[in-house]
């Protein structure tokens, strides 16, 4: 039982695992805030090429403006 008792205190005072798990959680933001912008991006891009695929495709650039 001293032994299960001392091997829960040392990995009490043990903060590696901690930092490891503060990494991790700073890694998952920056994805989400890669994701969120990368998404966003995409979207007004694919907007601007839509407008100039319409742009292209009109008579005489009608649609362009």
């Amino acid at each position: 039982m001293n032994h299960l008792v001392q091997g829960i205190g040392r990995f009490v005072r043990e903060d590696e695992g901690v930092t490891m798990v503060e990494y991790g959680l700073i890694a998952a933001l920056i994805a989400i805030v890669c994701i969120v912008a990368i998404t966003a991006v995409g979207t007004n891009l694919n907007d601007v090429f839509n407008k100039v695929k319409d742009c292209l495709a009109s008579p005489i650039g009608a649609l362009c403006k």
